[in-house]
């Protein structure tokens, strides 16, 4: 028997989607209290972990693959958000020495 479908099926779907939802509430705490740009990134990231490991509870609980795939394409757009967004910031505070978002909200004026 496959080890890994075992372990999926001897733990409750509840203690998943539990899981998920702190793991999504600590993200979205991060986005809104913190001022730092970098941390918000890495709470973006924490935010589509836990959708991650939902889809990939589900798709195990149901036996199917679709939940997986999306999973896959879900990691491919995050590296791209990634690389993208810390090529941004790293031009930002080149020019301005900072990467507060109070201070860059002043840069459109």
């Amino acid at each position: 028997m496959n080890t890994t479908l075992f372990i999926f099926n001897s733990i409750p779907l509840s203690y998943y989607i539990l899981l998920s939802s702190l793991l999504f509430g600590i993200g979205v705490l991060g986005v809104l209290f913190r001022r730092n740009a970098i941390i918000i990134f890495m709470c973006i990231e924490l935010m589509l972990n836990a959708v991650n490991l939902l889809l990939t509870a589900f798709s195990t609980y149901y036996s199917d693959a679709g939940g997986q795939v999306f999973v896959f394409f879900i990691m491919a757009v995050a590296a791209a958000e990634v690389a993208v967004g810390l090529a941004i910031l790293t031009m930002i505070f080149r020019n301005t020495g900072s990467v507060d978002i109070d201070f860059l909200n002043k840069l459109k004026w």
